[in-house]
């Protein structure tokens, strides 16, 4: 028994090769197939190693090569997680030759994290990045995915030049990574480079959605509220690291101490935080507003690579906390209390970022949200250089989104319920005026007429 191709009912058919025509971006219970759930467990092992030797080196106050190491890292898993996610939005067939090509790239991340220490090791001792181990994870993920493009250039006529477009920037950012990690360059010249590389590969699906401009080539067919809820499903995966690094912590205790107090408020605390984001991340009805607003995919998208990082650093700066509390850590409180706040705070941050992103509306209400937040992190700090025990700095930075839950549910929701009412008139005028001048109900593909 398998899942029909939305998701929708069961069905027993056998996968076949099917045509990669591209998917209707306005299908209805459009939700992510079990092969999406499956390729997601992969970026669980990636996520944890990444965690794992950031707050080893922060612990021994390598802090530089930890956060560096630790956003590059970031940067490779989301970028392929990206790579993938948008491509099945808009060309899953689910037969048997997509995926196989699905488990290609699942192998590819599994390389890439074994690469992640080497990586982490090699800016440790600060001469020369080895990334070898890591560039041939991504060769063997970019082999797959180049497949899979040509594939929908040949299949899909109508995408033809966006896809190909894709698979042009895809080959070119890969043999430039290659050349990197095999040339005899010191760490500065590496990520300056890598830089490049990097804008490099977030340009190409600009250059490749900008073809659609003339209405003849259009963008990708992706769905709206299939992709809302596929970076909705990596979010919760990458708050598993908020649950594991809470596990160690309160291992940490419990194995010195036995269970006490502070044991308890550790547990309080980590699993408080990683629902209190939780609970923030899904504040944002991301589905319904780029099912109105296309062309806002981009910044939300690429900014989620910011959250992802952010999530996962609140995993990590916990495995930190319980380097602390097994008395191994070269840390003191302050610096162990800064290692969960400041990626709590990145988060905060870049959740408000992405809402002003996808709505184009400025709520002073949200300022002072905010500033509670930011208050409450600094008095976790400050308490922490007072003397107070960590358990309860902790508490203070658990508190931190729990800022953004209260005011949501009890002022907040009836400010975002006026303004989807509000957007949602704006978007049918806009929608309207837009089929007044093309003469006709349907725009270009990839576009929404609301």
């Amino acid at each position: 028994m398998t899942l029909a191709h939305d998701g929708a009912t069961p069905s027993t058919r056998v996968p076949r090769v099917r045509r990669m025509s591209g998917r209707d971006p306005h299908a209805a219970h459009r939700t992510a197939t079990p092969l999406e759930l499956l390729f997601d467990l992969s970026f669980v092992v990636a996520f944890g190693v990444a965690g794992d030797q950031a707050a080893h080196l922060v612990a021994e106050e390598h802090i530089l090569a930890g956060v560096v190491g630790f956003a590059f890292s970031m940067f490779a898993i989301c970028w392929a997680w990206i790579n993938f996610s948008w491509f099945a939005s808009a060309f899953d067939t689910d037969d048997w030759v997509y995926r196989v090509t699905t488990m290609v790239q699942m192998i590819g991340v599994v390389v890439l994290a074994l690469g992640l220490p080497d990586m982490f090791r090699s800016l440790e001792e600060g001469e020369q990045v080895d990334n070898e181990v890591m560039v041939a994870g991504y060769l063997v993920m970019r082999l797959a995915m180049l497949v899979q493009w040509l594939r929908a250039a040949r299949q899909a006529p109508r995408y033809r030049e966006v896809c190909l477009m894709y698979a042009r920037f895809l080959v070119v950012a890969q043999l430039g990574w290659i050349a990197l990690a095999v040339a005899p360059v010191g760490v500065a010249t590496f990520f300056a480079v890598g830089a490049v590389l990097t804008a490099l590969e977030m340009a190409g699906p600009w250059f490749a959605d900008r073809l659609r401009d003339d209405g003849r080539r259009p963008q990708t067919p992706w769905h709206a509220h299939h992709i809302a809820e596929r970076y909705g499903l990596l979010a919760i995966i990458t708050l598993g690291e908020g649950v594991i690094g809470t596990v160690a912590s309160l291992s940490a205790v419990v194995e010195g101490h036995g269970w006490s107090a502070d044991a308890v408020l550790v547990v309080v605390a980590g699993i408080g935080l990683t629902f209190g984001l939780w609970w923030t991340y899904y504040l944002t009805p991301a589905g319904e507003l780029l099912h109105r607003h296309r062309e806002r995919s981009f910044g939300w998208g690429y900014g989620h690579m910011v959250v992802f990082a952010s999530l996962a650093g609140v995993g990590a700066g916990l495995h930190v906390a319980a380097y602390y509390l097994d008395h191994t850590s070269h840390l003191g409180a302050v610096g162990t209390v800064v290692a969960v706040a400041a990626p709590v705070l990145v988060f905060v941050v870049a959740d408000y970022v992405l809402f002003w992103v996808l709505t184009r509306w400025f709520d002073a209400f949200h300022v002072w949200l905010v500033a509670g937040a930011v208050a409450l992190l600094a008095a976790a700090v400050g308490a922490a250089a007072l003397g107070a025990p960590m358990a309860w700095s902790l508490l203070l930075v658990m508190l931190a989104p729990a800022v953004t839950v209260v005011g949501y549910e009890t002022v907040g929701h009836r400010h975002l319920v006026a303004f989807m009412e509000a957007d949602a008139v704006r978007a049918r005028g806009q929608g309207a005026g837009h089929r007044d001048r093309a003469g006709s109900g349907h725009g270009p593909a990839g576009t929404l007429d609301v």
